[in-house]
């Protein structure tokens, strides 16, 4: 079966404080982040896998930029969070799994290596990196089971800090987005996992990236830090 991939580049990104949508963001090796990240997934799935993009803030520069892959709009980029982003691109998916990312993360293209043994064993999962806690950042809990608990920006006594590439599986993804549907315009998609993980049953793992990179890029130090990498 074809994998679905989502990468979430509706927003403006003001904090970077470029006018391109932050996606577009060169790095020092000349691709930008967007580039980088069809780069990674096609190295690790292949010509088959299915990108789709979810665009807002100057979809035509994103459009014009990867004419080939699959756009998803959502007019109303200024108004929402990830959540209806998210919502978006996953009733334009079918009803496999879905691997999605946000728009503005510079990783290892190992973390989607590592990804695709929870893939194919159609395991929903959450990215994680327990080497650092920063206030700013989504972190998480566990059950005594090793599931992810709790997942948000407002966590106390996080084990670590999302990094924002993520996997839905088949059999949860239903029950997700009527959670997706359910949340706050100004929420981000965690809140609808967290939902799930109350109201469904929803059982999803952590997966422990902390030994490969992956930097979300938000301000202009963070770009600095992901250059480092590439």
């Amino acid at each position: 079966m074809t994998l679905q991939t989502v990468i979430l580049a509706a927003g403006m990104g003001s904090r970077l404080g470029r006018a391109l949508p932050k996606p577009l963001t060169e790095l020092s090796d000349g691709r930008t982040i967007m580039r980088q990240q069809h780069d990674n997934i096609r190295a690790a799935f292949g010509t088959d896998a299915r990108i789709t993009a979810v665009v807002g803030y100057r979809a035509e520069t994103i459009i014009e930029a990867f004419p080939n892959v699959n756009y998803v709009h959502n007019d109303r980029y200024d108004e929402t969070n990830t959540s209806k982003s998210l919502l978006r691109a996953l009733g334009a998916t079918g009803k496999s799994g879905v691997l999605w990312m946000n728009g503005d993360v510079v990783f290892d293209p190992m973390i989607l290596g590592r990804a695709a043994a929870y893939i194919e064993r159609d395991q929903s999962f959450v990215t994680v990196n327990t080497s650092k806690v920063s206030d700013e950042e989504v972190k998480y809990t566990v059950t005594a089971e090793g599931f992810i608990n709790e997942l948000s920006k407002t966590v106390k006594g996080g084990l670590g800090e999302a990094v924002g590439i993520n996997y839905i599986s088949s059999a949860n993804k239903k029950a997700f987005m009527r959670q997706l549907q359910r949340v706050e315009d100004q929420d981000y998609f965690e809140r609808g996992l967290e939902l799930a993980i109350a109201e469904d049953g929803l059982l999803l793992e952590p997966m422990d990236v902390s030994d490969l990179y992956a930097v979300e890029v938000d301000f202009a130090e963070d770009l600095e830090r992901a250059n480092l990498f590439v």
